[in-house]
């Protein structure tokens, strides 16, 4: 195929409940040449992420929603074969918030260069790139664990559940994971030492998480929301904090959930409950990146990647994100560097 004709993966209609190959549409599209101050970028590797649910559907978010008949976009990692720019040349590597194409046109503003030296590429969509920084500031900024304190992940063996348990065994908290299979839990306890790990699809995960908890939860990164959320909510100690950073088991519901009125918890333990997106802390990102690559340098993280191959599987790696497919980071490989 020339390189300046795009395959393209468009939002074909909006879901309702769990979406499926009925909600994409496979289409192809010539490219013009890069204009004054763009690029024309060959997809190496595509990001598929939870937060990408909540942009198909037509209302009030955090970002705007995917709009129907449009490319999907999400984390890219790109190559630059045609260059209009002088920030860029031809065989850089780069990161940005790219379409689900094979190729495309994208200003010099919009991307950012990656150092192969400082890490594999495909890092920077996971531990040093969005996951890793939302794992960072979500835990450090609002959790602030303290050594000794007991900290839960949930969704604990996904892209930022993995970082977020590191972080805080970095800072001395004892962690307990929250995941859905044996292969997810032996591998946080095993590879990533978390303290404790429990199965949520267990019929006594209730119990389990309590005699995990055995000094309450003071810190709850919270990935999940639903009946996992529910349970160490009951748990929390007085001056709890707990950061919101997704809500993955209600993102297909077809009608509100409902559960655990939540603030008597929060009142009687002076609990702390914040939602956050990591874009508002976008003026830091640097700050946080150096910290990660120099924890990754020095042994201290380590992550797995769940890679798929080929163009055509990006929404199976999608769907796969909502039945638990992956350990890590999801990824689809796309293309090798030309170099």
């Amino acid at each position: 195929m020339d390189e300046r004709t795009s395959k393209q993966i468009r939002l074909a209609k909006r879901p309702v409940g769990m979406p499926s190959h009925e909600n994409f549409e496979w289409t192809e599209s010539q490219l013009n040449e890069p204009e004054s101050g763009e690029v024309l970028l060959k997809a190496l590797y595509i990001s598929v992420d939870p937060y990408m649910r909540g942009r198909m559907n037509d209302q009030k978010s955090y970002v705007e929603p995917y709009a129907v008949g449009e490319v999907i976009s999400g984390g890219v990692i790109a190559e630059v074969v045609t260059s209009n720019s002088t920030e860029y040349q031809v065989g850089d590597l780069v990161i940005g918030n790219l379409g689900w194409a094979t190729y495309q046109t994208a200003s010099e503003e919009s991307l950012r260069k990656i150092d192969p030296q400082q890490a594999p590429v495909t890092a920077h969509l996971g531990v040093l790139g969005m996951p890793g920084i939302t794992a960072y500031f979500g835990l450090l900024d609002i959790g602030k664990p303290e050594p000794g304190e007991t900290v839960v992940v949930s969704g604990a063996a996904g892209a930022v559940g993995t970082v977020v348990g590191q972080i805080a065994k970095i800072a001395g908290a004892r962690i307990v994971g929250i995941a859905g299979s044996d292969e997810k839990l032996a591998y946080l306890k095993d590879e990533l030492g978390f303290d404790v790990t429990v199965n949520y699809k267990s019929e006594s995960f209730k119990q389990q998480l309590k005699e995990a908890c055995k000094d309450g939860v003071d810190v709850y990164y919270d990935n999940v929301g639903g009946e996992v959320s529910d349970a160490v909510l009951r748990l929390i100690n007085k001056g709890a904090r707990i950061p919101i950073c997704g809500q993955i088991s209600l993102y297909n519901l077809e009608k509100p959930d409902l559960g655990i009125r939540v603030q008597p918890n929060l009142l009687i333990n002076s609990a702390l409950m914040k939602g956050f997106i990591v874009s508002d802390y976008g003026a830091y990102f640097e700050d946080a990146v150096k910290d990660l690559a120099k924890w990754l340098q020095e042994g201290k993280l380590s992550y797995r990647e769940t890679v798929v191959e080929g163009f055509d599987n990006i929404p199976d790696a999608f769907l796969g994100l909502f039945t638990g497919e992956n350990i890590g980071k999801y990824i689809v490989k796309i293309a090798e560097p030309s170099q």
